[in-house]
């Protein structure tokens, strides 16, 4: 038995604001336009650990790569509709030890990731 599931909604935007180094008010930004895993919680609305790095790999997409909402959804939907599971998790591995790798000082030279 595992003692974390990834898949459970626990983590608020603001606590993942704090994760990502991010404003709050950009990740709800992300929100409004359906940037981010669809959630139908009514009062708080709350993300996975798996959902963290998608966000995360938003973050990267609009912050970093500057590309915009359109551009975005469309990338996402291409993992969505043409990965299964076991590969979208690799490949967000993959992202996610990547972001890792990447400081704060070096967000200038990020044209080589």
């Amino acid at each position: 038995m595992a003692l974390l599931n990834n898949d459970k909604d626990v983590l608020p935007l603001s606590s993942i604001s704090e994760l990502l180094s991010a404003k709050i008010r950009t990740l709800k930004m992300y929100e409004e336009k359906g940037l981010l895993p669809q959630k139908n919680h009514k009062i708080k609305k709350l993300y996975s650990i798996n959902d963290v790095k998608i966000i995360a790999f938003v973050h990267y997409l609009a912050n970093i790569k500057k590309i915009n909402a359109n551009g975005i959804k469309y990338i996402l939907e291409i993992i969505n509709e043409n990965m299964d599971e076991q590969n979208r998790n690799a490949f967000l591995e993959i992202i996610e030890t990547k972001l890792e790798n990447i400081s704060e000082n070096e967000i200038q030279d990020l044209d080589t990731f």
